[in-house]
């Protein structure tokens, strides 16, 4: 490896480092604090490395990994998620019961991250399995971390039967693409066609691999289970990282396949699009597109319980995204790139004010109705849901404008009226669920039948890390809602 290699994998190497050393320090002597400061200070040396990376950028590392600036920019992503999720989990975990050790989530943590942070430079379908694997395992024992918690358990099994079956699917599809193609080098493949109807099986195994992992419908039937019975913080993990860095990898290989020959009569000017309409991939996506769209939000309209109404409205982004995903050009990777900023500081800083809330024997506050009257106990909290919640359902000044903004545009652009249209009406239908878990925030108190334990949880102060979080989200989510243009010139200059 040479030293430009070096510099270009210089955040993966803190975060690789990171997880040593908060295993080191847990062998040395237990502190939920230190492993919970290691882990943080390890997240920000890998985002404060990554100008350093982008200097040496476009790197190629061997046949594994491509570190350019679309890498760099989703690693960006990736990294600060994580961060604010170590800061929210730290109060979250500070009052696990005797027995569960609270310091291994911190390397869990770190090694997802890392897991996640290989998949946007991934160039090989080996470099691919192996980032999803190192962040698919950590994620089990992430879920089920709290085991004296029945749901947890739960949650963690059921993932683990699922991810094991996408696994499975995928390396399955890889065999089948290998046979039919000879290589397994994302470049090739892209650039390329041919191999008889093998490559055409792989691929079509590998696309419901991945639909399990994105959670788009109809593979979507694990997600509210598994977020409902999940910590708050790593529902937060799931729903932005590991789905954020399989879709960046989705990006960078049709990218690829757009400026190739994977189709004839493919280029830059009319997108992937105008070659897959006359095959069945196009459709494909698009029938995903909207089946997550509609699957995603009629369902959360009959949910009670907050965490599985942010887990249907996950499955409905999703959707959304791929409306831009599909549109392809140069305006649909700026909104790919700004949706999913967006979306991460929302159902993060959505999923940090149900943390905040969890009682100190990590009693849950999820339901709807737990929710009553928080505006007049603690109206900073409410005010962080309320953001949060307008910016998913897409309202202007929040970020989430800016980025519906931008897929609406990249549909439009790529001729895509139909599925533009049916997310506007599925943004309508998101708004009601949305609205009735704000309305329940401010009904005033006197009037609520509020339970008195969820009551005095509610009335608790809200520990410094979680604030400082939480704070820093509010900021990039109206940040990016009234001046996104640093953001937009920084997706720009992306490949």
């Amino acid at each position: 490896m040479s030293v430009g290699d070096f510099q270009a994998m210089l955040p993966l190497v803190a975060l690789g480092a990171a997880a040593v050393a908060v295993m080191l320090a847990i062998s040395i002597r237990r502190s939920h604090r230190a492993c919970a400061l290691l882990a943080a200070l390890g997240l920000a040396a890998a985002l404060a490395l990554l100008p350093v990376a982008a200097a040496g950028a476009p790197r190629q590392i061997g046949a594994m990994l491509t570190i350019d600036h679309f890498a760099l920019y989703y690693m960006g992503l990736i990294l600060s998620a994580a961060l604010a999720v170590v800061m929210i989990s730290q109060p979250y975990l500070a009052h696990c019961k005797p027995g569960v050790m609270a310091e291994e989530y911190y390397m869990l943590v770190l090694l997802a991250t890392l897991g996640a942070s290989v998949l946007p430079a991934s160039s090989h379908f080996a470099s691919f399995l192996l980032g999803l694997e190192i962040l698919s395992v950590s994620l089990f024992a992430m879920i089920a971390y709290r085991r004296e918690q029945a749901a947890s358990l739960e949650a963690g099994i059921k993932y683990l039967v699922l991810a094991g079956l996408s696994s499975a699917l995928l390396v399955f599809g890889m065999a089948l693409v290998y046979a039919g193609r000879g290589t397994m080098n994302l470049g090739e493949l892209a650039g390329g066609s041919g191999g008889g109807m093998l490559p055409a099986a792989g691929m079509a195994i590998m696309t419901v691999g991945i639909g399990f992992k994105l959670a788009v419908a109809p593979f979507q039937f694990w997600t509210p289970d598994v977020y409902q019975g999940s910590p708050a913080p790593v529902a937060a993990f799931i729903s932005t990282v590991s789905k954020g860095a399989i879709f960046a990898l989705l990006v960078r290989y049709f990218w690829r396949m757009n400026s190739g020959t994977a189709f004839p009569g493919c280029d830059h000017a009319t997108g992937w699009k105008a070659c897959a309409t006359a095959g069945a991939v196009f459709w494909t996506f698009a029938a995903i597109a909207v089946a997550s769209m509609i699957t995603g939000n009629l369902l959360a309209l009959r949910q009670s319980n907050i965490k599985r109404i942010l887990a249907y409205s996950s499955i409905a982004h999703m959707g959304y995204l791929l409306v831009a995903f599909l549109a392809a050009g140069e305006l649909a990777a700026v909104a790919v790139g700004v949706y999913l900023a967006a979306y991460f500081v929302a159902k993060i800083g959505a999923f940090g004010v149900v943390a905040a809330l969890t009682g100190p024997r990590g009693e849950a506050v999820d339901v709807v109705g737990d929710y009553r009257g928080l505006a007049w106990r603690r109206p900073w909290l409410a005010a962080v849901m309320t953001a949060m919640l307008l910016s998913l359902a897409g309202l202007p000044l929040t970020a989430g404008f800016v980025g519906k903004f931008y897929v609406l545009a990249a549909g439009a652009g790529g001729g895509l009226w139909a599925l533009a249209v049916i997310l506007i009406l599925n943004s309508a239908v998101g708004l009601f669920y949305y609205l009735r878990v704000i309305s329940e925030m401010f009904r005033p108190a006197e009037d609520a039948d509020v339970a008195s334990e969820a009551s005095s949880v509610q009335s608790r102060s809200t520990p410094w890390p979680t604030a400082a979080a939480l704070c820093l989200l509010s900021a990039a989510l109206v940040g990016i809602g009234v001046y996104p243009q640093p953001l937009l010139a920084l997706i720009g200059r992306l490949p």
